[in-house]
């Protein structure tokens, strides 16, 4: 049997394991990319545990905990569950300029309902038009009265027929043409909206993507979040412990595929000795493994300056980048070294493959990643700033 690094520990690994183990949530995630649906049983259980809003503030619901802490759990989540289930313990999170900036009315009826497992608030960004150049953004929230009237078109979302809320980017024409889109909080049962999903995802099926039609959607003024016009600024700082986060998932995602396949190596024997023995095996799994850790000693450390209330935009733009690129070798090379069955979907190499795949495109893709670390190097040189998109 192999000797393999220890994992990241925590006092919460205890819970993850139990809920793990109850929900059989490795089964569950390959069931949900073969009949994709929202798994609501699974998001209630996960809220019931207190494992939905890790870092959410206690008097909203959540556990409060660091984010170094929220990290560890995440990639356990990441390791025994896959992307789907870590993704939904981090719903709060992708939602938190809701409880930041959104009304004490919106938060009581829309974000603890979330943390609780019990409402699922998606987010709306991208267009046909406007993809990373979020700056594009042509949906329109025209003010009329005590209300705005919502018309566009917003495309790749995350849960789109699932949503039972969204918060969704709009331009104000009468808001002040410097600055960005406003954010507002769109109950996904109005008049006027249709929903439509997208067939033939490659990974992460169970988001269920696809676009959302708004034909002059009435909203009442206080659906707006925050200011008009400050939504991308408010959207910042949350993307920023998201690409952290994210890096976090995919790194627990690629653990559980090392491990299974450096089990594996070691027990397989080809030309009279175990493939262990083999450089051509040996060797990219001992560079994997190096790789994972890593990255993820860069990610704690993003963390604990995000904790600390550093600036990290750029060094959390890179974590993500790394994790994505070392967890998606990883799984390649796990896919490889278990020969045919890796290629097929009797082990879950594949779908983790396709899963982590989406996080060079998702929250951001790798090229704006490397954007905002570069121009972090080269801030006089700076020619403009694409907003980041995200699709999940």
């Amino acid at each position: 049997m192999a000797r393999l690094p220890p994992l990241p520990d925590d006092p919460i690994l205890p819970e993850v394991r139990a809920i793990a183990a109850r929900l059989d949530l490795g089964r569950r995630c390959r069931e949900l990319d073969r009949a994709p649906e929202f798994p609501r049983e699974e998001f209630r259980a996960l809220g019931g545990a207190g494992l939905v809003g890790l870092r959410t503030r206690a008097e909203l619901g959540g556990r409060g905990l660091p984010l170094p802490r929220v990290g560890v759990a995440l990639f356990h989540l990441g390791r025994v569950g896959g992307t789907t289930f870590a993704k939904l313990s981090l719903q709060p999170e992708f939602s938190s300029v809701l409880a930041e900036h959104g009304s004490s009315e919106l938060v009581e009826a829309w974000f603890r309902p979330l943390v609780r497992g019990e409402r699922l608030v998606g987010n709306q960004i991208t267009e046909p038009g406007a993809g990373s150049d979020a700056g594009a953004i042509a949906t329109v929230a025209r003010p009329d009265g005590d209300s705005y009237v919502l018309t566009g078109e917003k495309s790749e979302a995350a849960f789109a027929v699932d949503a039972d809320a969204a918060i969704v980017y709009a331009r104000v024409p009468a808001s002040d043409p410097r600055k960005g889109v406003t954010a507002f909080l769109v109950p996904q049962d109005l008049p006027g909206i249709t929903r439509t999903r997208t067939a033939g995802d490659l990974g992460e099926r169970w988001m269920r993507r696809g676009s959302v039609r708004y034909a002059e959607v009435e909203l009442p003024n206080s659906f707006r979040i925050g200011k008009e016009g400050e939504g991308f600024e408010y959207l910042r700082s949350e993307l920023t412990r998201e690409h952290a986060l994210l890096a976090a998932i995919y790194l627990g995602v690629a653990r559980a595929s090392w491990e299974e396949t450096v089990e594996y190596v070691g027990q397989r024997s080809a030309f009279g000795r175990p493939l262990s023995s083999q450089e051509g095996v040996a060797f990219p799994l001992v560079e994997d493994g190096a790789n994972l850790d890593a990255a993820w000693l860069y990610t704690v450390r993003v963390l604990e300056r995000l904790e600390r209330g550093e600036d990290v935009e750029s060094a959390a733009a890179l974590a993500k980048w790394m994790a994505t690129e070392a967890a998606l070798r990883t799984i390649d090379h796990a896919i490889q070294f278990h020969g045919g069955r890796g290629y097929s979907q009797d082990l879950p190499h594949e779908q983790r493959w396709r899963d982590v795949r989406s996080g060079r495109i998702a929250h951001g893709p790798s090229e704006l990643m490397l954007y905002i670390a570069a121009r972090r190097l080269w801030p006089r040189t700076r020619a403009g700033s694409p907003a980041e998109s995200r699709s999940a």
